[in-house]
């Protein structure tokens, strides 16, 4: 065997003063908090290192823990990629983050009641009328339409990054369908497996009661008259990118995992088929976008939704979590109204910062990012998943003279931002058989119900795998991390 393979196994790492290092200062001396993680760490060498990681990996299979990257020519299940070195943050840190992450749900949420009603912040001249009806997210159908216990966010994802000041920001709220939260818990069920003894140095939170709240926070939004209300998750099936985390949803709470076809409409009720006949459903945690969810009122092709479901959410005999017509706040184009939202239904700063964002519709800042792409990250306003972002710093010029045009074509659906300086993470890649540093972001989850309120206590720190490369998302070659969030 090699001398190589019995070196420690950050023997190599190198530290870019670009970037904010969250194991190693400047000067390649490991901080406070990861020091006794560090020391346990180091005891490995890489042969030793490497055997642990194929078993980490192979556990993840046996479990089916995969996901499916749409576009590809072939459909193929992959292993959730995934590192065994934790990211871990401190309980100051931390209580920072969730009463941010917190106050931007609540204003959401005060959002989305007032765009679907009164519409005062509009009237106000707050937020411009013609961004909200542009927003292919906006659903006519839900004006006027009062949703069981008065949530419609019930569940948000709010993506943050640590920029090289040492502060976080955050990069865009997820409010209709956020996932990653089955990750989560995987990713700390399997590390306790693999290297339980390095949980006996931290005090950190466990991340298993996410479930038990997901279920109370529906059942709390139960319609009316209902004492003990049958919850469900709907799925779009099998074939779905995230359909490992719906099965696991339902399996947590202990209800059913159900598709379109499972259910149908009586009288305005929604019911589930059984083996002993129909069961009433009265709460449905739906993984079916919008325009799929009933085909008498969206799209009229859909074949994942049940006929007749809007009907009877309309007549609020059953609760849709989230709630249909949410997508309109999560449209990267509303986030450069964060600031202001917070601050007119909450009377608040924003606890967590924004990034300076320049929005294409406006002539003024339109002008501006087609002078200066090759210094910002072009982005969608209503993409997911990674997809469609071009950072400019990465462009050919013919590819940035092609990014012009399509600006210019439509500039309603596209923002900008400055390329942040994502902070690194010590990561292991298997290609070099070491630890190297990789650009980290971290995903919360929040749960709004009637009176009830949750965030998870260590989110999906989610990883780009591929040198410099800076998008995280699963759909674009990244994996994720295990998040320790610290009691003290």
């Amino acid at each position: 065997m090699s001398d190589y393979k019995k070196l420690p196994i950050f023997s190599s790492y190198e530290v870019n003063p670009k970037f904010y290092d969250e194991i190693f200062t400047q000067n390649k001396e490991v901080r406070s908090i990861y020091e006794t993680l560090f020391n346990l760490f180091n005891e490995y060498q890489i042969d030793d290192f490497q055997l642990l990681n194929e078993k980490a990996k192979a556990s993840f299979l046996n479990q089916g823990i995969t996901f499916q990257v749409y576009g590809q020519k072939e459909v193929k299940e992959q292993v959730f990629p995934f590192d065994l070195f934790p990211r871990i943050i401190s309980a100051k840190e931390w209580s920072h983050i969730e009463s941010g992450a917190l106050q931007r749900s609540k204003a959401l949420n005060l959002f989305l009641k007032d765009l679907y009603s009164k519409k005062q912040i509009i009237k106000d001249g707050i937020v411009p009328l013609d961004m909200i009806v542009s927003s292919e997210n906006y659903l006519e159908q839900m004006n006027g339409l009062k949703v069981p216990g008065g949530i419609y966010n019930h569940i948000s994802g709010t993506d943050l990054i640590k920029h090289s000041d040492g502060e976080y920001y955050v990069l865009e709220d997820n409010i209709r369908c956020p996932s990653g939260v089955s990750y989560v818990v995987s990713n700390r069920a399997s590390l306790k497996r693999n290297l339980f003894g390095a949980f006996n140095h931290y005090p950190a939170y466990a991340v298993d009661n996410y479930a038990e709240n997901l279920l109370a926070m529906m059942q709390s939004v139960k319609p009316l008259g209902v004492d003990n209300p049958t919850c469900v998750v709907i799925t779009p099936g099998i074939y779905n990118s995230a359909y490992y985390e719906h099965s696991y949803l339902a399996k947590a709470m202990g209800i059913e995992l159900v598709e379109g076809r499972d259910l149908f409409i009586e009288k305005d009720f929604v019911y589930m088929k059984t083996i002993y006949g129909p069961q009433k459903v009265d709460v449905i945690y739906r993984r079916i976008d919008d325009a799929f969810i009933d085909p008498l009122v969206f799209n009229p092709d859909s074949l994942l939704g049940v006929p007749g479901l809007f009907k009877a959410y309309k007549k609020g005999n059953v609760c849709l979590v989230n709630a249909p017509g949410t997508g309109v706040a999560d449209d990267k184009a509303i986030y450069t109204f964060m600031p202001k939202i917070i601050k007119y239904y909450l009377d608040e700063d924003p606890i967590l910062n924004n990034v300076h964002t320049y929005h294409c519709n406006n002539p003024k800042e339109l002008e501006y990012v087609l002078n200066n792409i090759d210094k910002l990250v072009i982005k969608p306003v209503d993409e997911s998943g990674g997809y469609g972002i071009s950072i400019g710093s990465k462009l050919t010029k013919e590819e940035i003279e092609a990014v012009k045009k399509v600006i210019k074509a439509s500039p309603r659906k596209y923002i900008a931002q400055p390329i942040m300086s994502l902070s690194t993470h010590a990561t292991y890649i298997d290609e070099v058989e070491a630890f190297e540093p990789r650009h980290v972001d971290l995903r919360t989850f929040t749960l709004l119900g009637k009176n009830t309120e949750f965030v998870l206590k260590g989110g999906l720190t989610r990883v780009a795998l591929k040198r410099g490369n800076l998008i995280v998302n699963s759909s674009q070659g990244g994996g994720s991390k295990d998040t320790w969030v610290l009691k003290k």
